[in-house]
């Protein structure tokens, strides 16, 4: 029988009772749960832990905030503890927040890539805590995407591209967990910060098993979601349908004007790496509400060696040649990027993405043994 990963909050629970006398603000999610599935904030109080306030970020404390939408401080009914939100009208807590805090501790899930955006908020918080000398704690979980390092796809991010969907150069699927950024970043960002990282017991990132995926967000409430989304999220810079609507959002996508049999059959052929299906669907919300949407289902066939990132590319190559001139840039409104300008760069990483994917074949694969050789001194698995 498989044994159970230990994250970073039952090591927390378990080794760091000397903080039960401090006063703790925990940023976290309705998805930060411990071994036995209990919400981390629930199993500190319940262990005698002095918590005093939660913060969270997009999509809210409960998850099911639409993408990119303004999310207000809240009161968590269960426990009456504030909830300030860390996307909303400010992205890191101020000196206020921090004032009554002896400790923030940081225990978020993630899904792997560098355009979710709960990372970026990790930043934010440990940049705040550094400047105000706050002590913070990253309590560490399973990315549920990695299987390896040399598995990790760009391009990486250039400077120009900087947002909160990307601020810092790493390759868009990095392979790597929260504690293990953390500790990259301290180096180059805040070498001056008080940070501990919390490690995780049993967990092996080639294998990955042994724990229980919880809904990160309203679009990614199943793991087999996390293999194709960092691919297929590049739709949103495109006039072309995500497929949030739909039971397989980030795997399944589709248009008005695309002729589902002309790309069926060119991707079944240049795109062996998954299954494919034609899909037929009308959208609810969005760029083509109520508009039947015409679009293939991606299933990976080797979900542990998929590179989705390359595998979208091509197939939004393969699309730009059969209709050139019906493929567009979208603008994506979001909290974050209110106009929704340079969307797809933001994602991708590199300026003018578009006309770069229409004009050359992007190497995902570029950099990354450099990007392997720079973490190695900040692996903790």
């Amino acid at each position: 029988m498989a044994q159970t990963v230990q994250f970073g909050i039952d090591q927390f629970l378990q080794h760091y009772t000397a903080y039960k006398n401090k006063r703790i603000a925990l940023l976290c999610n309705a998805a930060s749960v411990t071994a036995e599935g209990l919400h981390s904030r629930l199993a500190l109080q319940n262990a005698g832990f002095n918590l005093i306030k939660l913060f969270s970020p997009e999509h809210g404390f409960d998850t099911t905030g639409a993408d990119g939408a303004f999310i207000h401080h809240n009161m968590d009914k269960e426990t009456r503890l504030p909830i300030i939100s860390l996307y909303g009208d400010k992205l890191a807590p101020s000196a206020e927040d921090l004032a009554d805090v002896d400790v923030v501790l940081i225990d978020l899930p993630d899904i792997g890539a560098r355009f979710y955006t709960y990372l970026w908020t990790m930043t934010h918080v440990l940049e705040s805590c550094c400047e105000h000398q706050t002590p913070v704690m990253v309590l560490d979980r399973p990315n549920p995407f990695s299987h390896g390092l040399h598995l990790a796809e760009g391009p990486f991010l250039d400077a120009s591209c900087s947002s909160f969907i990307g601020r810092w150069n790493i390759p868009i699927t990095h392979q790597c967990t929260f504690a293990e950024l953390a500790l990259y970043f301290k180096n180059i960002h805040y070498p001056t910060i008080d940070m501990t990282c919390v490690t995780m017991d049993i967990w092996d990132r080639n294998i990955n098993t042994g724990y229980n995926f919880h809904p990160t967000s309203p679009a990614i409430q199943r793991r087999e979601t996390i293999y194709t989304y960092p691919g297929a999220c590049l739709f949103e810079g495109l006039n072309i349908d995500e497929g949030r609507d739909t039971m397989h959002p980030f795997a399944q996508f589709g248009a008005p004007w695309i002729d589902v049999h002309v790309l069926y059959e060119a991707a079944k052929h240049e795109l062996p790496e998954a299954q494919i299906s034609i899909v037929t669907y009308t959208p609810n919300h969005g760029q083509y509400t109520q508009q039947e949407c015409y679009g293939l289902k991606i299933t990976p066939i080797q979900i542990e060696n998929f590179q989705p990132i390359d595998y979208f590319l091509r197939l939004i190559q393969l699309i730009i040649r059969f209709w050139p001139n019906a493929v567009k840039e979208r603008n994506y409104l979001t909290n974050a990027n209110p106009s929704g300008s340079q969307h797809l760069d933001k994602l991708l990483g590199i300026p003018h993405a578009f006309d770069y994917i229409r004009e050359h074949n992007v190497d995902t694969k570029k950099d990354i043994d450099t990007w392997i050789e720079s973490m190695r001194p900040y692996l903790l698995y």
